[in-house]
C-alpha cells in the first residue's frame, strides 16, 4: 500500500501574504515588474514565493512557458519543487513532472502552462536558457548564480505581462546582485521585501534558537540577521572553545586530511571519532620555506608512515587530500595497503562556513597538543582589502586540511541534522 504524504499547512505570516498577493487585482503594487525577497535562512521566503509564482502564472496566462531556476536542478527539486507539487495538488491543480525534460506542466480546468527547471551552476548555464521565450522566471538562491545566467534568464521574459522573481540569502555588500538589483529595485520597478525568521510562523522559538546557536560572526549576521555585510576579522573566532583535552584510547574510526605543499607548508591532521565528535588528535606540519630544505613526495610519505605508524596498523586509513596534488595522490595510491585516497571537496567558502558551524556546535574539536593548528587559527583572517569574501592566503595550511575534512567527509552528518539550511549535494560519511 502506497503511503500518502500529508502536508500540514501553517498560517502564512503578513510578509508571506504580501508575496502571495502582490500581483492580485486589488494590490497597491500591482504595477511592479517583479519581486525580490532576501533575508535570513528559514524565513519562509521560498515556499511563499514558489507557490505565488505558479498561482500568478495560472491566473494570468494559458499555454505559456516559464522558468524556475535554482543553484542546481537537484537542489531546486529537493528544496523547492517537492513541496510546491504537494501544495499545488492540495489546491486542485494537476502537476505532471517530466524529469527527463526538466519540464513541469501545471493544469486546472482548461488552463495549462509549462515550467522548465534550470540550474544556474556556472557561466555555461546561460547557454541552456538562451533563445527561449518566457512569460516569467523565478530565480531561487539567485546570489549563488553567475550574473550572466541571471541576465540571460531575465532577457528571456519578453511576453507581455511577464514578471521576474528573485529570492536569496545575503552575501557581501558589493555582490553584483545587491548592487545591480536590490539597490536599484525601485528604479527597476521591483517590489523588495526583507525577511527574518519571525516571518515564518511554522518555526517554534526553540527551533529558531537552535539556528541562532549554529552561527557566529559574518554567518550569524547574514543567515540569522539577514544582513549584507562584509566578512572581517578572524574567520574562526570560536576556535578557542573548540580546543581541549582529546579523549584517551583508540577511536572508533580514523581519517587523515592533508594540505599538500612543496615550498609552502605541508599539513596533515589525524581525525579520530569519539562518540558524536571528531577530534583532531595529531598533526604533521613541515614548511620547506621555513626550514630551507624542500622535501620530495617520497620523503613526505615516509614522514606520514612514521608519524601515524601506530594508527590502525596493517589497515588502510581514509586520506582526504587536495585534488591538485596529483603527484602525491599517485604516490599514496601505490601504498593503498596503508592509504585509501579520497580527493577533497575544495569549495572554499562553503567549506569555511560548514567548518565554522562544526566548530561552534562541537561537532569537531581540536586537541590542545596541536600547536601548528592553533598558531594558524590565531592568524586566519578575512582579507578586508578584497571586494568579495576570501581569506588571507598565508599560513592557512592546517586550516585548509581541516576544511577538506569537514567539507568532504564530516558535513554529511551535519546536513542530516540541519537539512533545511545546507546547500548542494550530500556526501557519504
Amino acid at each position: 500500500m502506497k503511503a500518502k504524504l500529508v502536508f500540514r499547512y501553517k498560517p502564512f505570516s503578513k510578509k508571506q501574504r504580501k508575496v502571495l498577493n502582490w500581483w492580485t487585482p486589488n494590490s497597491p503594487v500591482l504595477d511592479r515588474d517583479g519581486i525580490i525577497c532576501d533575508g535570513a535562512i528559514r524565513a519562509g521566503k521560498t515556499i511563499a514565493m514558489s507557490l505565488s509564482f505558479v498561482l500568478w502564472a495560472m491566473h494570468t496566462f494559458n499555454g505559456e512557458q516559464f522558468a524556475m531556476c535554482g543553484k542546481t536542478i537537484g537542489s531546486f527539486r529537493r528544496n523547492v519543487l517537492f513541496w510546491l507539487k504537494v501544495m499545488l495538488a492540495g489546491r486542485g491543480y494537476h502537476v505532471e513532472d517530466r524529469r527527463g525534460e526538466n519540464l513541469v506542466t501545471v493544469s486546472k480546468g482548461q488552463r495549462i502552462n509549462y515550467i522548465y527547471i534550470f540550474g544556474g551552476t556556472d557561466e555555461r548555464s546561460q547557454d541552456l536558457i538562451q533563445g527561449m521565450t518566457l512569460a516569467g522566471v523565478l530565480l531561487d538562491e539567485v546570489a549563488l548564480m553567475p550574473e550572466s545566467f541571471v541576465n540571460q534568464a531575465v532577457a528571456r521574459c519578453s511576453v507581455d505581462g511577464s514578471t521576474i522573481w528573485f529570492n536569496c540569502n545575503p552575501e557581501y555588500p558589493s555582490h553584483w546582485f545587491k548592487v545591480n538589483w536590490i539597490d536599484k529595485a525601485k528604479e527597476k520597478g521591483l517590489l523588495y521585501l526583507h525577511f527574518t525568521m519571525d516571518d515564518n510562523l511554522s518555526l517554534s522559538e526553540r527551533v529558531k534558537e537552535r539556528y541562532r546557536r549554529m552561527y557566529t560572526g559574518v554567518w550569524y549576521e547574514r543567515f540569522i540577521l539577514g544582513l549584507w555585510v562584509l566578512a572581517q576579522g578572524l574567520i574562526y573566532p570560536m576556535f578557542q572553545d573548540a580546543i581541549g583535552e582529546a579523549p584517551e584510547g583508540q577511536a572508533e574510526k580514523y581519517c587523515l586530511s592533508i594540505d599538500y605543499g612543496t615550498q609552502n607548508a605541508f599539513a596533515a591532521l589525524l581525525w579520530g571519532k569519539y562518540g558524536d565528535v571528531w577530534w583532531a588528535v595529531r598533526e604533521y606540519y613541515y614548511s620547506g620555506r621555513e626550514e630551507n630544505i624542500q622535501k620530495t613526495d617520497e620523503e613526505y610519505a615516509a614522514d606520514l608512515d612514521a608519524v601515524f605508524a601506530d594508527i590502525t596498523p596493517g589497515q588502510s586509513i581514509e586520506t582526504i587530500i587536495d585534488p591538485s596534488a596529483a603527484s602525491f595522490i599517485a604516490l599514496l595510491r601505490k601504498r593503498q595497503h596503508r592509504y585509501k585516497v579520497i580527493k577533497a571537496d575544495n569549495a572554499v567558502l562553503d567549506g569555511i562556513r560548514e567548518t565554522a558551524t562544526c566548530l561552534k556546535n562541537g561537532k569537531i574539536r581540536i586537541s590542545n597538543r596541536l600547536t601548528a593548528w592553533r598558531k594558524e587559527a590565531e592568524g586566519y583572517i578575512w582579507d578586508e582589502k578584497a571586494k568579495d569574501d576570501r581569506p588571507v592566503k598565508t599560513n592557512d595550511h592546517a586550516m585548509d586540511a581541516m576544511r577538506y575534512f569537514v567539507k568532504t567527509k564530516h558535513v554529511a552528518k551535519i546536513r542530516r541534522e540541519y537539512s533545511s539550511i545546507w546547500r548542494g549535494n550530500d556526501a557519504d560519511l
